[in-house]
């Protein structure tokens, strides 16, 4: 399924298809019940083996067939089975099931959407979207960490993402902003880049190549985001949520470049609509914005930084856990009920 998935969203078109040819209703069943059975059997093989107490799904497709499997065998009263949606705003109608115990949205309008697919209100909480524990809780001095990552202490920095596989016009970006960060006239930049390239090896290696007017961080896959985010000033990335959501944390202004048809559509105006971000896929139009907040607007580019840290929620990790932990304090004596698999599941399909 995962390698499926990136094929997809290397071809939008065809990503797209799939995400909204099945979520008419009607559609919806059959393709659920067209994917349990061939899963339906390895989720039943690991309630088998591991015996939890509770299950936390975070993937569209991972809450009807445990489900499913749950009822089938008796255990609905025993397990208790939460969901957590990691899309902001559009997500598609597998996130819903009225069978799970809790469902945490990262939205108001996430959570409306819930109600409407048949969840009761008593079982949604609107928490955020969870971060990393050592994102969440970091806290840095902007003046140290330009010291430890080698970075000029006087110039604001653009950080400029292309996701864990490095995608999107990053080089042409990247190139952009050479360009309109340096100061023709006094022949001197008004300020530096750091390129976040991913796994993509080969872009790495073409932007380092390049001869830059201005200081320029070359960097591939990173574990330690926090830092990255806290040194610098604005980011430039697609619309995936996560980062949004640390950027939001961070209080980084958001220029937006592309997002994935279906579940990261809403994401655009989710920060747009509210004043935390741009959204523009010309490479020029980026750096001429970078430009200016750098110099110019720079008024503007901290309203949007208030803005992001008004959005922000970086205890959502916690709340859920916290939430969790409180509803597995409520259990009965039913979750005393021993793991006793009556059938293949598969055989009842």
């Amino acid at each position: 399924m995962e390698q499926q998935y990136k094929f997809m969203v290397k071809h939008v078109q065809l990503w797209s298809l799939a995400f909204h040819g099945t979520s008419p209703r009607w559609i919806h069943s059959a393709y659920l019940a067209a994917i349990a059975a061939f899963y339906a059997k390895e989720v039943e093989a690991g309630l088998m083996e591991y015996k939890p107490d509770i299950i936390i799904s975070v993937h569209p497709l991972m809450q009807h067939i445990p489900l499913w499997v749950l009822k089938w065998q008796g255990l609905q009263k025993k397990v208790i089975f939460v969901t957590v949606i990691t899309d902001l705003s559009t997500c598609h109608r597998t996130w819903f099931n009225p069978g799970v115990n809790r469902l945490y949205c990262p939205s108001e309008e996430v959570a409306k959407r819930a109600l409407f697919d048949g969840l009761e209100e008593s079982q949604t909480c609107v928490f955020g979207l969870p971060i990393r524990p050592s994102f969440c809780r970091a806290i840095f001095s902007k003046d140290d960490l330009r010291l430890e990552l080698a970075m000029d202490p006087t110039l604001p920095a653009v950080l400029l993402m292309g996701g864990g596989e490095g995608m999107g016009p990053v080089k042409k970006t990247a190139k952009a902003l050479g360009e309109a960060l340096f100061d023709k006239e006094m022949e001197k930049p008004i300020g530096q880049l750091v390129v976040i390239c991913g796994r993509n090896e080969e872009l790495a290696s073409t932007l380092q190549s390049i001869e830059w007017n201005i200081p320029v961080k070359i960097k591939g896959f990173q574990k330690q985001m926090e830092k990255w985010m806290g040194v610098c000033d604005c980011i430039i990335t697609k619309a995936g949520p996560g980062t949004i959501a640390e950027a939001l944390i961070r209080g980084l202004p958001i220029i937006l470049n592309d997002y994935i048809p279906g579940q990261e559509k809403g994401n655009v105006p989710y920060v747009v609509d509210n004043g935390a971000g741009i959204f523009t896929r010309s490479p020029k139009e980026t750096a001429r914005i970078v430009a200016e907040w750098f110099s110019t607007k720079t008024d503007e580019r901290k309203k949007m930084s208030e803005n992001a840290l008004k959005l922000a929620q970086p205890d959502a990790v916690f709340d859920i856990v916290k939430d969790i932990h409180e509803l597995a304090c409520q259990r009965g004596p039913l979750a005393n009920i021993p793991y006793a698999f009556t059938s293949s599941f598969s055989s009842l399909i």
